[in-house]
């Protein structure tokens, strides 16, 4: 059977495609919060009912946490994980919602029919998109194109707290050829991208303290060691004047970027100035020499994420602080090992610890990075599948945040994964009034249908 009878229905079934997200999109499924909880299993039952409509062999899996829902369709040739979560996050302020949250709906914009609601586009819009193809495949043919299962979540804005032993108590069951993971999105708003490499992140917080006490500046100013002056120096010497972070070691293990990925970077076009302006900046402030995709896609970071110390109320006071704290992110990259970059960075501290003054440190999480082999055979196919679709040739790409299920499905499971998604930047996500353009849910579910299609064969 043609692909293309396929996409045709997804063209004239759009309308009920809609209709069944939004039905999705009613259900508030807000996983950290525990008053949510049975709208969380009022989700995965939903879902649950909704694969199994489709023939699919589909399960709602209690874990201590939310559900996760499972779901099997046979088929021959590949066989083809895909992830999604249904969990969605908080919508506060919901003052500054022009429409409630939960009652989603179609909008028109200046640029274009948008669907309205929190969880539009993450991941309740995105993870349909899956579904929906998987739909017209099996109207038009009566069966799926390959073996298929679908593993959904419950937990994943809210810190996944049952995801790692749910994967590890059923590895058998949840390993495929390739995991698909649709939560990321578009490079601009019509190229589509496969994100390839995840930075990791280190968190870390130290607090300085010198006098037993919050001291007068007039009678001890001077003579008296204040710990923010302390901190302040130490901060100052993370970076040197090329944007090089100087804590030893830290570059140990990071390799440069392949001369074919960074062609296809290049290719993007990114503009600095246009990212840059976007936030009201205009100059780039990372390595010296590195191009701005480099500086967010594959390149390390130190960043301060939070200061204080010292009177911070209205007015003034005249205070030399007994304590003082700072909270630094750092986003690693392949090949660093987090583990060992924490010690480095807290001998690194404590070796410009003057007398006097201790420090304390408390860690907040450490990830590796993650970076997907593009020689699975396929990362191509699901490549050109993509470039089928839409107007610019898709494009291996890099994601500066951290996507942890990529790791865990590599880590836990022996698999790559492709992280394939259509958002956009504008979508909102995780803020008031989010959205999913209309034409990325239609593209979104004919661009699953090509790739369904190309990893068939």
């Amino acid at each position: 059977m043609s692909v293309d009878q396929v996409l045709k229905h997804v063209d004239e079934d759009l309308t009920n495609s809609v209709a069944r997200l939004l039905d999705l999109l009613r259900i508030p499924s807000i996983s950290t919060d525990p008053a949510y909880k049975d709208d969380c299993d009022r989700a995965a039952d939903w879902l649950v009912e909704d694969l199994q409509s489709l023939g699919m062999d589909a399960s709602k899996r209690d874990t201590p946490g939310h559900p996760m829902v499972v779901a099997h369709a046979e088929g021959d040739g590949t066989h083809v994980m895909f992830y999604g979560h249904y969990d969605v996050q908080p919508v506060d302020p919901l003052k500054l919602w022009n429409s409630p949250p939960f009652e989603p709906a179609l909008e028109e914009t200046d640029k274009g029919p948008v669907i309205r609601g929190r969880g539009s586009s993450d991941d309740k819009g995105q993870l349909m998109t899956f579904v929906e193809a998987c739909r017209a495949w099996k109207a038009v043919n009566g069966t799926l194109p390959a073996k298929i299962s679908i593993f959904f979540e419950g937990e994943e804005e809210s810190g996944s707290p049952s995801l790692v032993p749910f994967m590890e108590a059923n590895k058998d069951e949840l390993t495929a050829d390739v995991a698909l993971i649709c939560d990321t999105g578009l490079f601009g708003d019509s190229t589509p991208a496969i994100v390839t490499r995840l930075r990791g992140l280190l968190g870390e917080e130290l607090t300085i303290t010198g006098p037993d006490k919050d001291l007068h500046s007039g009678m001890y100013g001077g003579i008296a060691r204040n710990p923010i002056r302390v901190l302040s120096k130490i901060i100052a010497s993370l970076h040197d004047h090329t944007g090089r972070i100087m804590v030893p070691g830290f570059y140990d293990g990071v390799e440069e970027l392949p001369a074919d990925i960074a062609q296809q970077w290049d290719d993007l076009g990114f503009d600095n100035a246009q990212f840059l302006g976007e936030v009201g900046l205009g100059v780039p402030a990372g390595e010296d020499g590195r191009t701005g995709l480099e500086m967010i896609w594959s390149r390390p970071t130190c960043e301060v994420n939070g200061i204080g110390g010292g009177y911070q109320g209205k007015g003034f006071k005249t205070v030399l602080p007994a304590k003082a704290t700072a909270k630094i992110s750092f986003r690693l990259v392949p090949g660093q090992d987090p583990l060992k970059l924490r010690d480095s960075f807290r001998k690194f501290v404590q070796d410009q610890l003057p007398e006097d003054c201790s420090v304390e440190f408390t860690g907040h999480g450490a990830s590796p990075a993650s970076e997907m082999s593009t020689d699975h055979p396929a990362f191509e196919k699901a490549r050109a599948a993509l470039t089928d679709e839409w107007p610019n040739p898709a494009a291996f790409v890099g994601c500066g945040g951290s996507i942890p299920i990529a790791g865990h499905f590599k880590d836990i499971l022996d698999m790559d994964a492709m992280l394939i998604g259509f958002g956009k930047d504008d979508d909102q996500i995780h803020s008031p009034n989010e959205k999913y353009d209309l034409s990325s849910f239609h593209k979104g579910i004919r661009s699953w249908v090509r790739v369904l299609d190309a990893l068939s064969k």
